[in-house]
Order: structure tokens, then sequence, then C-alpha cells
């Protein structure tokens, strides 16, 4: 078992408690990861790269749905396992997956030394020593956090000193990042991956009551980060090497709205695309019926910002989607991609879809794929319904049977994978600005502006310059297409 982790160590490393963080889920877990291994680092531990070497290791799990909920359990076994070879004392689970069942996780899952909940967070140091010192952790009982105060993204309030290492510098909550305007209270992070894309959150929690989705009942109502936090953690990011930011929330729409101001999000991208070092931002999980035109001028038409839409339509059907307790049908939502590409006709536009939701008729999925056709996205993921714990669907009447759902979103995949490969075939001679990811071969692979991080396929750049890096924007332009992966050959810069 490997992490993405720098291994940069600050001096006197034997000294240290050596820790491992394994992240799995979204991107905001990557966040949540990063921040913890700042407190970790600026608490006396000493990240490592490989969890075979790691005294503790740190699982983020992923409580969304099955899949991710079996892949956190037999990463938390698998990471057990290496307690026999005599290295990893402890292993600790943490995230949505230890958030939302707690004390049930720990006593279904011995293998684990402890299971935390996000009240841990703030002093996660503390609570992986006395881990490691064999004092007994009582796993929490899970609440329904929309009761509870909500969870704020940055911790307010903490009183601990700024911490520097050698090779890079931790910030105490309260205390901006070194080389930074002084703009108030924000969160730790140290990044584990150096890559030259990086989620930055704007809020945590939300506020819909989706009758499908857990995710409020253990993250919490939606608050936003404030945009001073945000800007200051962006230039920090710019510093550190970053090219993309990758602004992440449940939901991006609703940003600024318990601030007083909706507009929030338009008037802070311009600031972030003008932060130094930074060539490009994107904006991750919009909700189509909050989706206003301010913000699809301002994703479409700031320069720096990737025209690029991540609109959560879920169904087509209006009848599903008011049992889902969602709000569109197939015209609203074909007239807000029209109003899209009229500002911005190469956007690239991702969603996902639900299929086989309680009551879906045939004629409900027909919508669907119809809608499908039309709106020609250039990447679709299709999920089959399953009723998680303690949400409305779940109570539902009208279910179908498991074959029926496999059977549906088998048919709507491969309707999705023949629909979003005619899209990539469409980009052809298209010129693109391709974000570097990794070079190898004589060949660069990386993201165009209308490819999202690691769900929307990417761009093979071949014929490179010479002296082409990880970092690099390339422009090249599309010469062939597999799937929703595209082959381009570099280019050079026009003065259009």
């Amino acid at each position: 078992m490997t992490t993405s982790a720098d291994t940069s160590a600050p001096a006197s490393p034997a000294a240290l408690t050596t820790v491992a963080m394994v992240t799995l889920g979204c991107a905001r877990n990557e966040v949540d990861s990063e921040e913890l291994a700042g407190r970790l680092e600026a608490g006396g531990f000493r990240l490592v790269d490989d969890a075979s070497e790691a005294e503790t290791v740190v699982v983020n799990t992923c409580g969304f749905v099955e899949a991710a909920k079996k892949d956190s359990v037999d990463t938390l076994l698998e990471a057990s396992d290496l307690k026999a070879e005599g290295t990893t004392k402890a292993v600790v689970a943490v995230g949505c997956l230890a958030e939302r069942y707690g004390k049930d996780l720990a006593e279904s899952l011995p293998e684990a030394d402890a299971v935390l909940g996000f009240d841990d967070y703030p002093d996660i140091a503390g609570r992986l020593r006395s881990i490691l010192a064999g004092e007994q952790h009582h796993p929490h009982t899970p609440l329904d956090r929309r009761r509870l105060l909500p969870i704020s993204p940055t911790e307010r309030g903490a009183s601990a000193e700024a911490v520097v290492v050698p090779g890079h510098t931790i910030a105490a909550p309260d205390l901006p990042l070194e080389g930074t305007p002084a703009a108030g209270p924000r969160a730790v992070r140290r990044r584990l991956d150096g890559g030259p894309m990086a989620p930055l959150k704007l809020a945590s929690g939300c506020d819909r009551r989706c009758a499908f989705c857990a995710i409020p009942s253990f993250r919490g109502s939606f608050v936003s980060r404030r945009p001073s936090d945000v800007l200051g953690e962006a230039r920090w990011l710019g510093e550190q090497g970053v090219k993309e930011l990758f602004l992440v929330s449940e939901n991006s729409t609703s940003y600024g709205k318990d601030l007083g101001d909706l507009r929030l999000l338009e008037t802070m991208l311009p600031e972030l695309a003008a932060v130094d070092g930074v060539e490009r931002v994107r904006v991750s999980y919009l909700q189509p019926a909050e989706t206003r035109p301010g913000l699809v001028t301002a994703i479409a038409a700031t320069p720096g910002v990737a025209p690029y839409f991540d609109l959560s339509f879920q169904h087509a059907s209006h009848a599903v989607l008011r049992r889902m307790r969602r709000f569109g049908d197939p015209e609203s939502f074909l007239a807000l991609l029209e109003q899209v590409r009229a500002q911005a006709p190469l956007a690239g536009v991702r969603s996902n879809v639900i299929v086989g939701f309680p009551g879906e008729t045939e004629e409900d999925v027909e919508i669907l794929c119809d809608f499908l056709e039309a709106a020609r996205l250039d990447a679709v993921g299709v999920f089959g319904y399953s009723d998680e714990d303690g949400t409305e669907a779940a109570s539902y009447d009208g279910k179908l049977d498991e074959e029926e759902i496999r059977e549906r979103t088998e048919r709507v995949t491969r309707l999705a994978e023949e629909l979003t490969a005619q899209r990539a075939e469409e980009r052809f001679g298209e010129r693109l600005e391709v974000l570097v990811e990794s070079v190898r071969d004589g060949e660069a692979e990386g993201r165009a502006a209308h490819q999202g991080p690691e769900v929307d396929g990417s761009t093979t750049v071949v014929d490179l310059p010479y002296g082409v890096r990880v970092g690099d924007l390339l422009t090249a332009v599309v010469t062939a297409s597999d799937g929703v992966d595209l082959v381009a050959s570099a280019a050079a810069p026009t003065n259009e």
C-alpha cells in the first residue's frame, strides 16, 4: 500500500513518530487529508509515503455509496495486515465512513485501532499519540449533523503557534500561511501530492435535502469559507507550484449565501485567476436549478477560469426529479446548456445520473436517454440506485428489483459511453491548452480545460517540443480519440 505523500522530513526524523495518510473518495477528502497532515506534522509527526514504513496509518474513508464503503473497509483491513510486519502499530479510520457510522464501525471492524470523527480533527496529533500509547479511544455515536452546530471548513479561535519545518511551512489555524496577507483564521494544510493541480475547498456541508443523499446528515449544513481565507490559501498553493486550482464543495452554487452575498463566487473567480503562478481555475459541482446567468458568464468568460460546467442533473424526468426532492426537466436543462454554449461554444460539461430510482418507469428512462442524446455532454457518470441508510428514499415504495436496476444502468451506461465518445470526436482539430501532469517516452499526458481531474478523461500530447515539463500549459491540436480520452499534437501558440 502506497500513499501520495511528499517524503521530505524535518530535522532529526528518527525522533519523530511516522504516519502515512491514505485517502479515498472525492477531492474534498483530499483537502481534509492535507489539513490532517498539516496538523500532524505541526504536532511532531513525520509524514511518510509508504504505509508499510509508518507506525500509524490514517485511512481517510469515503461513506458515499456501497462500493466506496466496501473499498474503505478493504483498505482498513489491508492496512491492518501491516501490523504483522512489525513497523505499523496502529491503524486509524477517519473521514466520512468513520463519521457516519462511528461506534458501529468500530465494533464491526476491530482490526482498526480507532475510529475518529470530525470533532477529533483539531487535536488529531494528540489523538494519535494517545492511541499509540495504548489508551482506548471511545468512538462517537453518530448524530445527524444537521441538528448540530455546522462544521466550519476553517477552525476558528485556535491558539497554536505557527510551525516552520525545513522545506515547507505549516501554519496554525489562527495564522495565515507564510507569504500570504493576514487573512484571518484558516486551516492547517500540508500538500501530499506534488502535482500541478490542487483542490481548494470553498465550503463544507449541504443545505439541500435530496431524497437519495445522506451527505448532509454527516457533513452538516452548508458553511462557506470566507473569501479572504480562500484567496489566502490560493496564494499559498500558487507559491507551492500549483498551476490549477480545483474549487470543491458539496454545492458550489450556494457559495456565499450564508455570508449574505450569493454572488461571491462570481466576484472571487477573477481574483483567484489572477493569483501569481496559477494558470487555471476550475469550479466543481454546480446545482442546475441554482446556476444563475451571472455565474454562467463568470465561468464561461473570465480569463484564466476553465469553461467547465460540472452540472449535477441526476436525472431528466420531471417526475423522478420531484421524487428525488430536486428540480428540473429536459427543457430547463437544455436551456441551461444552450446558455452555456452561447457564451463558450467549446465548454466542457459533465454530469452524473442515477438510474433505477424508486418509482422510475420505462418512460422515465426514455426521457433520460433522449435528454442525454440532446445534451452532448463530455462526460457522464451513471449510477444504479441503492438505498442509503437514513435517507428519505430508503423508505419509498415503488422499489425496483436489483436485476431491473442493473439492466437499466447498463443500458444508460452504454448510451452514455457512445455519446461521450462521439462528443470527443467532435473535438478533432480543436486547439487545446493541456496542463501537463506527466511526461514519459516522448509523450505528455494531462488535461484540457474541458477535462476535470480523474473522472473526465485525459489528453495525450505527442510531437513534444524540447523541454516540456510537468506543470507546463501546452498548446496542442486534437488528432484522435479513444472514448473520452484525446490524442493531440503539440502546436506552437498563436497570437490570436
